[in-house]
């Protein structure tokens, strides 16, 4: 399957902004000082395991959305210098 260009680069574009996104959403969720996601004794509650595993979850699908954007970008610039 070929990707078109502006295709290829929003891929590429959505795996950047979703490891963004998410690295900062779990820098915050880590120094959370409201109680939601540590308990008064300091162990993590079932917010912080729920909201880490959707983190860790963007984070592999952000890769490889990433990774098929790159690849896809690649593949076109290979071909402009073929031509």
């Amino acid at each position: 399957m070929k990707l078109n260009r502006p295709t290829s680069w929003f891929l590429l574009a959505f795996g950047v902004w979703s490891w963004f996104i998410w690295v900062t959403f779990v820098k915050n969720l880590w120094q959370d000082g409201s109680g939601l996601a540590f308990d008064d004794a300091g162990d993590p509650t079932a917010y912080f395991w729920v909201h880490l595993l959707l983190a860790i979850t963007s984070f592999l699908l952000g890769t490889v959305v990433g990774l098929i954007g790159l690849r896809a970008v690649r593949a076109l610039r290979r071909e402009e210098r073929e031509e």
